[in-house]
């Protein structure tokens, strides 16, 4: 899944279609489908739990998630009654039977080349509209299980998005599936949804300025929901 947030250029990306947004809280049939099917399995094999959903609001909000590896997006998605909207590379899109399933499973395409000003407007029509929105500030897999730092990539997003802001911890997933793996392994994976960032200090470091400080709040507030998932599986 995406392992690139919203980084916005000069260039346009490739077009977005604006076709009319689906209901922000129902799952189409493909979402419905493939969710029962993979809940099953990955209850079994990975012994997924998820805590802290309490904390989504009945609306938009921005999801932002630590990344171990492929298995995050779905990790995040699986508990949760309603679709999550991930950002995911474009080229994705053109193999077979993926780009089916990611058209309709509410993903967002971003380019490497172009820039990624049109999923940056997506991705806010999305969250203005209702939806969960996903994206992984870290840019790229972690090699060691541990969090890397912060892409300044999904700050506009932040500054932009009038909606709740909620870090997401995923412990388990590297130990799994990390990135030299084949197949993932049975393990254990835990996933803790914390609580929405506070709004008033996200606006005063979401100033221009103060971008290293917002960084780092985000940074930490998600170590917090790591650390406690790590926590949920032991």
């Amino acid at each position: 899944m995406s392992e690139v947030t919203p980084q916005p250029t000069q260039q346009p990306s490739a077009p977005v279609e604006r076709t009319p947004l689906p209901d922000p809280l129902r799952r189409n049939w493909v979402w419905f489908s493939a969710q029962q099917i993979a809940q099953f399995f990955f209850t079994i094999w990975f012994r997924m739990r998820a805590f802290g959903m309490e904390n989504l609001p009945q609306g938009g909000a921005l999801l932002l998630i630590n990344h171990q590896s492929f298995l995050d997006p779905l990790m995040v998605g699986l508990p949760l009654p309603r679709p999550v909207s991930y950002v995911a590379r474009d080229n994705l899109f053109r193999i077979p039977m993926m780009g089916w399933l990611l058209r309709r499973t509410y993903v967002i395409p971003i380019s490497r080349e172009r820039g990624g000003t049109e999923s940056l407007r997506e991705s806010i029509r999305r969250l203005e509209h209702g939806f969960l929105v996903g994206i992984f500030p870290e840019g790229t897999r972690s090699t060691d299980g541990k969090m890397r730092e912060m892409k300044p990539g999904f700050v506009s997003l932040v500054r932009r998005a009038k909606v709740p802001v909620i870090p997401v911890g995923v412990a388990g997933a590297f130990e799994s599936f990390p990135r030299d793996a084949k197949f993932p392994r049975p393990g254990k994976i835990r996933v803790v949804f914390g609580q929405p960032m506070d709004p008033v200090r996200l606006a005063e470091l979401s100033q221009p300025g103060r971008e290293a400080e917002l960084l780092a709040w985000t940074r930490e507030s998600m170590q917090v929901c790591l650390d406690q998932a790590y926590a949920h599986r032991q």
